[in-house]
């Protein structure tokens, strides 16, 4: 079926995917919350997504297949995409976009995937004047709205950049973890070239600004920022390090990982998703409270740095997921009314610009004013 609804989240019942719901409805903007199941996107809605009753929305079970997906775009102009882990299930959702005309965003962290997004798929969707757009995230475009303000001073060639924040993961964040433990690695750039991390480097500690306390950080799939930066001329080097605050939590991490790949080593594919699923669920097997702007804070760090100058930026905010949800509701607003600044595979910050994109998290109270002290 055609949707006659301007916007389709995939994946609509899951913890992200309800709070972009949400935004979408602040946005005024009406979508369609689809899914595998119409039932449990039914009581998603119902239950918790606030004032879903003033939504223009509808509900659309859809199977995780090429044709049907396309066949439910068709009509649409954005695709929020939340069903991960995006290297498995992210091939069948962009292809769909592409045969439907519209656009993709997604909330990915995975590097791995960044990489196919960019190198397989990002010319077809420049030449048909889409976006592709994966990463949309508070863990990924908060960090790189900061390093977008320190790189606002010319000659700075080196990014730093460290993402903390409060809570927990949510189970398919979980999930996500450990299928790209298992299957990919992660990266730094160097000179514009993919490095490859030490799988076996651990825990790294961290200085996080405004603490006196160390924090504990990993190497998290190396994030989206390396792979945005790449061809980036004003970029030779970057490095993406980030944990929670909790330490009790970041020092069970790398042996939960570990464990895993060990008992995963020798399987097939598909029994060892199966067991990494198995294990997520031990990890978490249940939605994460709705976050509490007390408890869940956020901080992104990045420092910039070039051969005669120094810049440094600070973003402190809450409810990282809110952020999440928010920037990409105002993704999926802003390209209604107008193109993105650039066609095919761009990260948040070049298709939308950094400083819209910081004032939609100042307006709804989700980060204080960045800090940023420039030397040199």
């Amino acid at each position: 079926m055609s949707s006659t609804k301007p916007v389709v989240v995939y994946g609509a019942s899951g913890y992200t995917g309800r709070l972009i719901c949400e935004y979408l409805r602040e946005f005024n903007v009406p979508f369609v919350a689809a899914g595998r199941s119409a039932d449990k996107l039914k009581a998603s809605m119902e239950s918790n997504v606030a004032g879903i009753e003033t939504a223009d929305y509808e509900i659309v079970e859809v199977a995780h297949e090429v044709e049907a997906l396309a066949e439910l775009f068709a009509g649409a102009s954005v695709v929020c995409n939340t069903v991960g882990p995006f290297s498995k299930y992210g091939p069948q959702v962009v292809e769909a976009c592409l045969a439907a005309g519209t656009h993709y965003l997604d909330t990915t962290g995975e590097q791995d995937w960044l990489i196919t997004c960019d190198e397989q798929y990002g010319k077809a969707f420049e030449a048909n004047q889409l976006l592709l757009s994966p990463g949309i995230a508070q863990m990924y475009t908060t960090g790189e709205i900061a390093a977008e303000l320190c790189l606002e001073k010319p000659g700075l060639d080196t990014l730093d950049i460290a993402v903390f924040w409060g809570g927990s993961p949510t189970i398919a964040s979980t999930e996500t973890i450990l299928v790209n433990a298992a299957t990919s690695s992660a990266h730094y750039l160097q000179q514009n070239t993919y490095v490859e991390f030490d799988p076996n480097q651990g825990l790294v500690p961290l200085v996080v600004p405004g603490q006196h306390e160390l924090a504990q950080s990993l190497p998290w799939g190396g994030t989206s920022h390396p792979v945005w930066y790449r061809r980036d001329p004003r970029v030779a080097n970057c490095k993406a390090q980030g944990g929670v605050f909790n330490a009790a939590l970041m020092n069970g991490v790398p042996q939960i990982v570990a464990g895993a790949l060990e008992a995963t080593k020798d399987m097939n594919e598909a029994d060892r998703d199966a067991a990494l699923t198995a294990t997520a669920a031990q990890v978490m097997n249940q939605m994460p409270p709705r976050e509490n702007p007390r408890l869940n804070k956020s901080l992104d760090s990045v420092h910039a740095s070039g051969p005669l100058g120094r810049a440094h930026c600070v973003i402190h905010g809450n409810q990282n997921y809110k952020q999440t949800g928010l920037l990409q509701a105002y993704a999926a607003y802003s390209l209604l009314q107008q193109p993105p600044l650039r066609y095919g595979f761009a990260s948040g910050c070049k298709a939308f610009g950094h400083r819209e994109l910081l004032g939609q998290l100042r307006a709804f109270g989700l980060v204080a004013e960045p800090v940023l002290t420039v030397e040199g």
